[in-house]
């Protein structure tokens, strides 16, 4: 199904004018949008310009100071019960793969099914396994984390976040802290997601991809959404001068 057809009129997760602090320091400036089921949304900016910061607040791991984020009808920052499972529901995957290297790849998948959604172990294998093998990873699931490429690391840890079967993934940045060739190798495996009609929400500076996979682009500057939009619009004809600046910066 194309993404683009799949939007349905509930959002399954709703930012309303979010912002963040770090001491006097505003880093988001009441940013809000809407993710519908099959967005695909990438989140382009300059470094510092609070992309990661956004992820990082709509998957609680940073405290919003103060906004809305709706999923399911409730505002989650006030539901304290369900943190743990609303993360599970709105995965994330970040630039170092944070994966826990004293586990095998396998390991590595199923721990969160185990101790997160309590399934069994046999259960949280086969599930584990199923996901490895949709991002190439099978005949890795004995390595260790320090014995595979960064690629194949990143690979993993999109593997992981899916054995959860999130309804949203975020993903900051997932290939900055790849070598370049690995590059092409992880965001195969994102755009098959995208085709299959993940909902995502990606922090990126791959701009080719942004144009080529999004539904929507949004530009972020200094903590502000400046500018929201279809890849067309964007990159074809945006209407703000900050983001034909950026834009001209970053693709020449």
């Amino acid at each position: 199904m194309d993404i683009n057809t799949q939007q349905q009129t509930e959002p399954v997760l709703q930012i309303k004018n979010l912002v963040k602090k770090f001491g006097e320091r505003e880093i988001l400036k009441s940013i809000s949008f809407d993710v519908y089921p099959g967005d695909v949304i990438c989140i382009i900016g300059a470094s510092g310009s609070g992309k990661s910061t956004l992820l990082r607040c709509i998957n609680l791991l940073e405290m919003p100071t103060s906004g809305e984020i709706i999923f399911d009808n409730r505002n989650i920052i006030d539901d304290y019960a369900n943190w743990s499972l609303y993360r599970t529901k709105v995965g994330m995957v970040f630039q170092q793969f944070n994966l826990f290297n004293n586990m095998t790849v396998l390991e590595n998948c199923m721990i969160g099914l185990i101790k997160v959604l309590k399934q069994d172990k046999e259960k949280a294998r086969s599930i584990a396994l199923r996901y490895l093998d949709k991002v190439g990873m099978a005949p890795y699931v004995n390595a260790k984390p320090q014995q595979l490429s960064g690629g194949q690391k990143q690979r993993v840890a999109i593997a992981r976040a899916l054995a959860m079967e999130p309804r949203v993934l975020l993903m900051d940045e997932p290939t900055s802290a790849l070598d370049p060739q690995m590059v092409g190798e992880v965001l195969a495996v994102m755009r098959a997601l995208a085709r299959e009609g993940l909902t995502m929400v990606v922090v990126t500076h791959e701009m080719g991809f942004a144009r080529e996979v999004a539904s929507r682009i949004i530009y972020v500057e200094d903590g502000v959404i400046v500018e929201e939009g279809s890849p067309e619009v964007i990159f074809n004809n945006p209407k703000d001068e900050r983001t034909k600046v950026f834009l001209s910066r970053v693709t020449g």
